[in-house]
C-alpha cells in the first residue's frame, strides 16, 4: 500500500509541472497585454514610455525560458505577485477569500450525502415503489434545472416571499442555507441515480444470491456487502465534485454574492488581473489534483484489491 501511495505522488509531479506550463502559456498566448492590463487597472493611460517601463519591470522583456524559470520559483514560493486591481499579494487574497467558498463546498458536500445516500439506496431497495418514484422525480428535477435560476426561485420565495432567509451575504447558519440547496440539488440528482444503480447491479450478484441461501439476514448483507462495493462509484464522483466547489461555485456565489473564491475569480477576469486568473488556475490544477489523490487513497482503504491489482500489473 505505501508503495501505491508512493506511485501516486510521483505522478502527481509531472501533472503540477505541466499546470505550471499550461498557466504559463495562457498569459503568454492571451492577447491582453499585461502591462497594459496593469496600467488600465490602475486607471493610469497607457503611453508607449510607460508600457515599455512595465514590460521591463515585469520581465515580459527577457527571453521566455528565463520568464518561465523565474515563474517557477515564484511558484514555488507561492508568491503569484500583486493583484493590478488592489495592489495587495494575490496569494493574501486568496487566503482570504478560500475559507468562504471552503466552507460552502463542505456544508454542501454533506447535504448531499445525507440526502442521496439513505435515497439512493432505498430507491434500489424498493425498486418501483413510490419512494423509487420520489428519488426519480427529485433527480430529474435537480438535474434539469439550471443553478442560477433555482437560486434565484428559491430567493424569491424564501427571501422576498415568506422573509425567512437572507438573500446574501455570508456570517451565520441562515446565509448558508439557500447557497447550500443550490448547489446540493445537481448533486443530490446524480449521486441518487449512480447509487441507485450501483446497489441495483450489486443485488444482482451471485455473492448476493449465495448469503441469502445461507441465511444472512437482508440488512447485513446489503451493510455488510453491498453498500461496501457500491459505494466506490459514489466516492468517486464526490471527490471530482469536492474538486470543483473548491475552485469556485462561480454561479452560485455570484447569485448570492457570497464572498468566495469563484466570485473573486470573476472579477478578475473583468478587469484582466492577470496575476489573479494565472493563480486561480494553477490552484484550481491543484486542488483537483489532491481530490483526486484522496479519492484514490479512499478506494484503495475500502478495497485493497486496487493495490494488489496495480502490483500484478506490474
Amino acid at each position: 500500500m505505501i508503495g501505491y501511495i508512493g506511485k501516486r505522488m510521483i505522478a502527481i509531479i509531472p501533472i503540477v509541472f505541466i499546470a505550471t506550463l499550461v498557466t504559463f502559456g495562457l498569459i503568454h498566448i492571451s492577447p491582453v497585454d499585461p502591462a497594459e492590463a496593469y496600467l488600465t487597472a490602475a486607471h493610469i493611460y497607457p503611453t508607449p514610455e510607460l508600457l515599455a517601463e512595465k514590460r521591463h519591470e515585469f520581465g515580459l522583456d527577457r527571453p521566455l525560458f528565463t520568464q518561465y524559470v523565474d515563474t517557477l520559483k515564484r511558484i514555488a514560493q507561492l508568491d503569484f505577485g500583486t493583484s493590478y486591481l488592489t495592489n495587495k499579494p494575490v496569494i493574501d487574497e486568496v487566503m482570504d477569500k478560500f475559507p468562504a467558498t471552503a466552507e460552502l463546498a463542505l456544508w454542501s458536500i454533506i447535504f448531499s450525502a445525507l440526502v442521496s445516500i439513505p435515497l439512493g439506496i432505498l430507491a434500489a431497495v424498493y425498486k418501483n415503489s413510490w419512494i423509487d418514484m420520489v428519488s426519480r422525480a427529485i433527480s430529474y428535477f435537480g438535474a434539469s434545472i439550471p443553478q442560477f435560476w433555482l437560486g434565484y426561485l428559491l430567493i424569491f420565495f424564501f427571501a422576498v416571499k415568506l422573509d425567512w432567509l437572507p438573500v446574501e451575504g455570508r456570517g451565520s447558519w441562515e446565509n448558508l442555507v439557500l447557497p447550500t440547496l443550490t448547489l446540493s440539488m445537481v448533486m443530490i440528482a446524480l449521486y441518487t441515480r449512480m447509487l441507485r444503480t450501483s446497489v441495483l447491479e450489486q443485488l444482482q450478484e451471485s455473492y448476493v444470491q449465495y448469503a441469502r441461501t445461507r441465511g444472512i439476514r437482508e440488512r447485513v448483507i446489503m451493510l455488510k456487502h453491498v453498500l461496501k462495493i457500491a459505494i466506490t462509484p459514489f466516492i468517486t464522483g464526490m471527490g471530482m465534485t469536492m474538486g470543483r466547489l473548491l475552485t469556485g461555485t462561480i454561479i452560485v456565489e455570484q447569485v448570492f454574492s457570497w464572498p468566495g473564491f469563484g466570485r473573486y475569480f470573476v472579477e478578475a477576469i473583468f478587469n484582466r488581473d492577470i496575476p489573479v486568473i494565472q493563480c486561480y488556475v494553477f490552484i484550481s490544477a491543484c486542488l483537483f489534483i489532491v481530490c483526486n489523490l484522496i479519492v484514490d487513497l479512499v478506494q484503495l482503504y475500502m478495497d485493497p484489491r486496487i493495490s494488489a491489482k496495480g502490483r500484478a500489473e506490474h
